[in-house]
């Protein structure tokens, strides 16, 4: 090794590896992918060593790379920790904070948190990234994510906003003329539903409880889904009974669009969570960023 690495070399090649692609890892770090690319060949020839395995389609680390960036991951961590620590002693909190959340809960937190925390913290930058699947926040690296109290990871630490959720059958009046509404969720095997397809493609089995007797239904339906507004929106148009979360159904109930079905067997649910992992530091925006959660419940 002629020269010892420097933190900055180190870093991008973390990036790089983490997400598989020249471009998005120079998106990240504000950098040209040929400056990224440069940095690397630098690394490889200070090192004496290849560390990455390229093609015009596809990067990917070679043994000696992965095993390099999986020992300095707990070492960038450590440092960001480090950084996060000294930036508390700012007056105000700054940098990015960087959220992962569901459609329905960032639509939510726009319409009451977010505004007031980017009025009050304007050196801070939220970075707010919604998508179905539920991921591991601290490889992806986020500082926190979003999601219903069932599906947040046991070992985060969580904090609960928005109140009670709850997933109500709905249709419009317009199918219910033609068809009778259902009495049970057995009944549904007799109706026409639109089915939600899930992040892992599977499709998704409606949940239903009454009096302590829990039901999951693998209801029939020519049409499929993979967004909960869409199937709202095709249910006010008469193609199906759909399953969704309340808050995307009320406004068309409001407006006579969709009567709601089944509503005893659809219970209230524990409802939204912002979480975090308690092993890290946290940084001085998220902890601003829930105080304003707290106040805005």
């Amino acid at each position: 090794m002629n020269e010892q690495p420097s933190l900055t070399d180190l870093s991008a090649l973390a990036a790089i590896v983490a997400h598989r692609s020249f471009r998005k890892a120079a998106d990240e770090l504000g950098l040209s992918p040929s400056t990224l690319s440069h940095m690397v060949r630098t690394l490889e020839r200070n090192m004496g060593v290849r560390l990455l395995n390229r093609t015009t389609r596809s990067v990917a680390p070679t043994e000696a790379g992965e095993r390099l960036v999986t020992r300095l991951g707990p070492v960038l961590r450590e440092l960001d920790a480090a950084l996060s620590e000294v930036a508390d002693f700012r007056s105000h909190p700054g940098g990015t904070l960087r959220i992962n959340s569901s459609e329905i809960a960032a639509r939510l937190l726009l319409r009451s948190a977010v505004p007031r925390f980017l009025a009050r913290y304007p050196e801070v930058s939220l970075d707010l990234v919604t998508e179905g699947r539920l991921i591991d926040i601290v490889a992806e690296g986020f500082d926190a994510g979003i999601r219903l109290g069932e599906a947040v990871p046991q070992d985060m630490i969580a904090v609960r906003f928005g109140g009670e959720a709850r997933f109500v059958a709905v249709a419009s009046p317009a199918y219910l003329a033609c068809h009778a509404a259902p009495r049970t969720p057995d009944d549904l095997k007799d109706h026409v539903c639109i089915r939600f397809r899930l992040p892992s493609g599977k499709p998704y089995r409606w949940e239903f409880a009454k009096h302590n007797q829990e039901m999951a239904v693998d209801v029939p339906g020519m049409l499929t889904l993979d967004h909960l507004e869409l199937m709202t929106e095709a249910a006010a148009a008469g193609m199906g009974i759909a399953y969704v979360p309340d808050r995307s159904a009320q406004p068309y109930i409001d407006r006579g669009a969709l009567v709601t079905v089944l509503d005893d067997w659809c219970p209230a649910i524990p409802g939204l969570f912002l979480y975090y992992p308690g092993h890290r530091h946290v940084p001085p925006a998220l902890r601003a960023f829930i105080d304003v959660l707290r106040e805005t419940n």
